[in-house]
């Protein structure tokens, strides 16, 4: 871990011991290797709108914000890093923060990573599945979500799809972050 911590991430630094060595295993069994791919962000959950403050005012420390949106009926906040932080062999420099929403995790901390997959929006998943290792599609307590969160200016289709294993999860679309929150200014 190089990422230095304010006090008000301390569960977050802590859940890291916990989530990336999760990842890593979620990742073995899809049959991915991280490193390989551009991985956009990482996201975080919570339950109360006072840990997400308190995560912004710790990010804040660390991190310039670009990007404050309703998404799904839910502020999230987006993040660059100051610094990037390693995670599974690979350099992420974007945290998403959303506030708590009608879904309850059964987890507060980190969540999930996003592969950026380039290519035409509406084959997303299909390139998606093709990544992922034909065993890892038998196996049980798998699951698979599409979506298509948007914000109010979003010019860019951002087609999502969620592979999960009820702890751990690893979601794919077309764009980075950065590249969508750009399309809103354009």
């Amino acid at each position: 871990m190089n990422l230095e911590f304010p006090s008000e991430l301390n569960d977050l630094k802590q859940d890291l011991l916990r989530f990336e060595p999760a990842l890593q295993h979620f990742a073995s069994r899809l049959g991915l290797e991280l490193a390989k791919h551009e991985v956009d962000h990482v996201a975080v959950r919570c339950h109360q709108n006072a840990t997400a403050e308190r995560w912004k005012a710790g990010l804040l420390q660390i991190a310039q914000p670009f990007s404050e949106a309703m998404i799904n009926g839910r502020p999230v906040c987006l993040f660059k890093l100051q610094q990037p932080l390693l995670l599974a062999g690979c350099e992420v420099t974007v945290v998403e923060l959303p506030w708590p929403g009608e879904k309850r995790y059964r987890h507060e901390g980190w969540e999930h990573v996003e592969i950026v997959l380039r290519g035409e929006p509406e084959t997303l998943g299909m390139r998606a599945m093709a990544l992922l290792a034909d065993e890892a599609l038998a196996q049980p307590g798998l699951s698979f979500k599409t979506s298509a969160p948007k914000g109010e200016n979003e010019r860019l289709p951002n087609p999502t799809l969620a592979v999960t294993d009820g702890q751990t999860t690893i979601k794919f679309h077309p764009w980075r972050l950065e590249e969508i929150v750009a399309s809103e200014q354009a």
